[in-house]
């Protein structure tokens, strides 16, 4: 079966496609504030993310939390130490937990 998810994305008026592969890393945060910021940062970057709830495997402060490719890792990483944003951690989804990524 082929998992993916449906993303509305109001700003284009288009629905976009994210296969499962694709949001398997994803970036957690303990403030909204910071969660918000990175999204701009990240989407000013051009950077492919979705802004889904924090799953319940991983404990945070903020209930947001940031999916995107795993081929951008490295820039998403950059965006981050460059901009001071202040995250809980990454983590990458394996089968049904979360593990964090060693950068």
């Amino acid at each position: 079966m082929d998992r993916t998810t449906i993303l509305y994305l109001p700003r284009e008026g288009i629905f976009n496609k994210i296969s499962q592969e694709a949001r398997a890393v994803l970036i957690a945060f303990d403030s909204t504030q910071q969660a918000l910021r990175a999204e701009m940062l990240l989407e000013y970057a051009e950077i492919e993310i979705d802004i889904c709830p924090t799953p319940k495997q991983i404990t945070a402060g903020c209930a947001l939390s940031i999916h995107f490719p795993e081929e951008d890792l490295a820039a998403v990483h950059e965006v981050i130490v460059q901009e001071r944003v202040e995250i809980r951690g990454i983590y990458k989804q394996v089968a049904d937990h979360y593990e964090a990524v060693e950068i």
